[in-house]
């Protein structure tokens, strides 16, 4: 039973804090609720930031996961501006940067990730942009409407989901566009060749410049402003401004500082919790970005960055909080939208993990699903413009049967009709 007169403390402002917090009233929990953010802005959602409100078609309050109001009337204690900078585990209390402590009986480290940073000459000149917050979506949306009107051009390091996403707004506001990126295709750790090739051939359609295989090594400039961006095979690529988007970083400094479990770096880092999300300390949780799960259903430990993952890891922590038995195994899931193009991708195929890929539909004209296969099983499917297939893609997921690669690929085979029986499953 949870005490009326308990605290229970969130750590992190975004998307997966503030549905802890929801969750914790709507679950009927009556003690403090309070929501530390170390940014100024109400809670917000971040697939926005290189999506509809970096191209212009949503607007700034539409981000915003619940009203301002919102807060006071479900009796959430906010504390905006103000970041965690000390645990203190023996005391159970939270250290925020104005000195203030507070007290928990129970803790959500909901602290997110940060983008990675080059690590080359010229990174500190004004044209440099990462995309992690709102603050940096506002100043890139001007940057890239300053370009289109001036013919300016700009460089992204890096082809992943976020690299891809500001070229296509770039590109939306008639910038010219270069990606500079290390592997062969973009997305090559995630979709292999033969899937990034048709990134290529997208954005190579709407005049994007692809520069594979180099790395960025400095970028020039002059009184401050960035000129040119020069990879590490000799080329300049003409640049007015730079964006770095070449991953991020779990946030775990505080967690770290304070003694809880890690998991290693070379194995995607972020804290470590079980099922439940609980970390080495039974009174604290883990959600979001920031959180390295043991998944029950993939019988494996997963980081993962996505927006769904925020959405739903903190709703499942907080009702771990409650001492509700909780064991959270959604499949991944992600969306990304460029130009006329959209996608949904559930499931976990890392490289190597795959024996076998398989499409049904016209990669031609971009209207298929591609399935990632081990063994005949199915590890992850991605639906591109074609849609309400992704309940049954995960269904399969989660099945594990053995499935037919021609039946899969045949469109004239219901994906439903795929499943086990409940005899066989």
């Amino acid at each position: 039973m949870v005490d009326a007169n308990q605290t229970f403390v969130i750590v992190g402002g975004g998307l997966a804090g503030a549905k802890a917090a929801e969750t914790l009233r709507a679950e009927g929990f009556t003690g403090r609720v309070i929501l530390i953010c170390d940014e100024r802005e109400h809670p917000y959602e971040r697939p926005p930031l290189s999506k509809g409100y970096l191209t212009g078609k949503e607007d700034r309050d539409s981000v915003f996961v619940h009203e301002p109001a919102w807060y006071a009337q479900a009796d959430i204690e906010l504390h905006l501006g103000q970041p965690a900078v000390h645990l203190d585990r023996a005391n159970r209390s939270v250290r925020l940067g104005d000195g203030t402590r507070v007290h928990y009986d129970k803790l959500l480290l909901a602290t997110g990730a940060e983008p990675r940073r080059l690590d080359i000459p010229g990174t500190g000149l004004a044209g440099v942009h990462h995309l992690r917050r709102l603050a940096h979506a506002e100043r890139l949306r001007g940057v890239l409407a300053s370009l289109g009107r001036d013919n300016g051009h700009l460089v992204i390091a890096g082809a992943g989901w976020i690299g891809l996403e500001v070229a296509a707004a770039a590109r939306s506001y008639g910038a010219e566009v270069t990606v500079v990126e290390p592997e062969p295709t973009p997305l090559h750790p995630v979709l292999g060749p033969e899937l990034g090739q048709l990134f290529t051939d997208l954005h190579s359609e709407h005049g994007v410049r692809f520069h594979f295989g180099a790395r960025l090594t400095e970028i020039a400039g002059q009184d401050g402003m960035v000129l040119a961006a020069r990879t590490d095979d000799g080329e300049e690529h003409p640049a007015h401004a730079v964006l770095a988007a070449i991953g991020a970083a779990p946030r775990t400094a505080l967690a770290e500082a304070a003694g809880l479990a890690l998991v290693d770096r070379a194995d995607g880092g972020g804290i470590a919790v079980d099922a439940s999300l609980r970390t080495s300390d039974p009174e604290i949780y883990a959600a979001g970005d920031v959180a390295a799960a043991e998944h029950p259903s993939l019988g494996t430990r997963l980081r993962v960055e996505h927006w769904a993952n925020a959405l739903h890891t903190g709703p499942a922590a907080a009702r771990a909080m409650l001492g509700q038995d909780v064991a959270y195994d959604r499949v991944p899931y992600f969306f990304s939208d460029q130009y006329d193009v959209g996608l949904e991708y559930s499931g976990y195929a890392p490289p190597g993990s795959y024996d076998q890929v398989v499409c049904r539909g016209d990669l031609g004209k971009r209207e298929f699903i591609a399935f990632w296969l081990a063994e005949g099983r199915l590890l992850a499917g991605m639906n591109v413009n074609v849609w309400d297939v992704t309940d049954t893609v995960q269904k399969l997921i989660r099945s594990g049967a053995p499935l037919d690669p021609e039946a899969l690929a045949d469109p004239g085979v219901p994906l439903d009709a795929l499943l086990p029986s409940p005899a066989q499953s």
